[in-house]
């Protein structure tokens, strides 16, 4: 149900994939910065999302998603029916098991996984919540300069830069067939960062790139058309 504050007219995010590294950190900064919050998590055990939610009672609601399953994004479409979010950000994702692995010699489960969930379920998430969106509102989705194809001079990771590449354009096709109206749409390369995903020997920290990748998406409101944007907010070429 609505929180109190959000009945006060406080803008209100929906993050999805929010348990834990960017997402998690996501979340926090967005509370900073006075903005609701309403977060998912895969499955029931406890998060540290839900640990911040403890710290900002009537705040932060914590919803149960696993994106690669359809039935699951339309039941949460129906507990948020009547809602409304001026932004709903999308950022689960996986990587490569083997980073050096050729895409040639990658396993077909491995390669499905990650095309599913880095691609097919993002724009699953954004198909199937778009109308809690108001029409001024912005939709983004957390992508990676490893998914620029002119960017690619050295391969490796080579099923995750797929997995972007295919996000890029999906979300072009999106905006295609949306074309004339005015949402903000945002696909976002926060950069190499050290988290589970970009490992320890990442430059950037956590709380270097997040702060950034928040102001962008608050830069980005109101204007209309898709961008892909790094975490300084320049546009990363396709």
């Amino acid at each position: 149900m609505p929180t109190a504050a959000s009945r006060d007219n406080i803008p209100t995010i929906l993050l999805i994939g929010a348990s834990r590294g960017l997402g998690l950190a996501m979340a926090a900064e967005f509370l900073k910065r006075g903005w609701n919050v309403a977060g998912t998590v895969q499955g029931g055990a406890r998060t540290e999302l839900h640990d911040l939610a403890d710290e900002h009672p009537g705040r932060l609601e914590v919803e149960s998603l696993n994106v690669s399953e359809p039935d699951q994004i339309t039941a949460l479409h129906e507990r948020l029916s009547g809602r409304e979010f001026e932004m709903l950000f999308h950022n689960a994702g996986i990587a490569d098991a083997d980073p050096q692995k050729p895409v040639g010699e990658a396993p077909t489960d491995e390669f499905v996984r990650i095309m599913v969930t880095n691609a097919l379920s993002p724009m699953r998430v954004v198909e199937g919540l778009q109308d809690l969106v108001p029409a001024e509102g912005l939709i983004g989705v957390m992508s990676s300069g490893m998914g620029s194809i002119t960017n690619n001079e050295r391969g490796r990771a080579e099923v995750y830069r797929g997995s972007k590449a295919a996000l890029s354009q999906f979300m072009r096709c999106y905006a295609a067939r949306h074309a004339g109206e005015p949402r903000a749409l945002v696909l976002i390369a926060p950069g190499w960062i050290r988290t589970a995903l970009g490992g320890p020997d990442a430059p950037c920290s956590i709380e270097e790139s997040i702060p950034k990748v928040v102001e962008v998406l608050l830069s980005q409101q109101g204007k209309p058309g898709l961008r892909f944007l790094n975490r300084e907010g320049r546009t990363v070429p396709w």
